[in-house]
């Protein structure tokens, strides 16, 4: 039989259904596989960890098939339990495909300390902004008589006076003893120095020679 005679026999058009056929299952047969394997369609939703301990959120993802990923402990947030979930990447209710992992960052235990600095002799404004930038807080504030006004002459915590080198918890609250910028003569001993000076008598002159 010749190949024109072949192709166009019904033998021909039966064999290539056929081959059609298997093509078109084979293609229906991988996109279903690959369907399955990629999850295809199926995502699940974040669940919100925060204040979680990690146990925990490890438990609530290992059941809806996500994994936890620890990446770091950030500086002490009281809002939140020591130890527990403060940052979770992807964010509460966004969709994924199951194995995906959550990425986590959780509370320290407690405040950290820090050191004080030299605070003593520095003005208000330069103390006040070096406390802020070390995580501490501004307390009571009291003024005692000294030459120069708002002069840092001490610094105390509860009470207790405090030196550069002590440390100290972040967040706590720091008293500051500043100068009120008088002398220390009160202007009746002003007056009682200028009528002293007016009443002294007045030096003899030498007799000439």
């Amino acid at each position: 039989m010749s190949w024109k005679k072949f192709l166009t026999s019904p033998v021909f058009f039966k064999n290539f259904a056929i081959a059609l056929l298997i093509v078109a299952a084979s293609v229906f047969g991988v996109m279903k596989f690959l369907s399955v394997a990629t999850n295809h369609g199926e995502e699940i939703p974040v669940p919100n960890l925060s204040k979680m301990s990690v146990e925990k959120a490890e438990e609530r993802l290992n059941d809806i098939d996500l994994e936890l990923q620890l990446l770091d402990t950030v500086d002490f947030n009281p809002a939140f339990p020591p130890y527990s979930i403060v940052e979770q990447d992807p964010l509460p209710a966004v969709t994924v495909k199951d194995g995906r992992k959550v990425y986590v960052k959780i509370n320290s235990g407690g405040y950290s300390k820090v050191v004080l600095p030299e605070l003593v002799q520095k003005t208000y404004r330069q103390a006040l902004s070096t406390l802020r930038a070390l995580g501490l807080e501004e307390g009571d504030v009291k003024y005692v008589e000294y030459m120069a006004k708002d002069v840092v002459l001490e610094v105390k915590q509860n009470g207790k006076t405090l030196k550069a080198g002590d440390r100290i918890l972040k967040s706590s609250k720091i008293d500051f003893v500043l100068g009120d910028g008088k002398t220390g003569f009160q202007d009746e001993e002003m007056d009682s120095i200028n009528a002293s000076e007016q009443l002294a008598p007045a030096p003899a002159e030498e007799d000439a020679e």
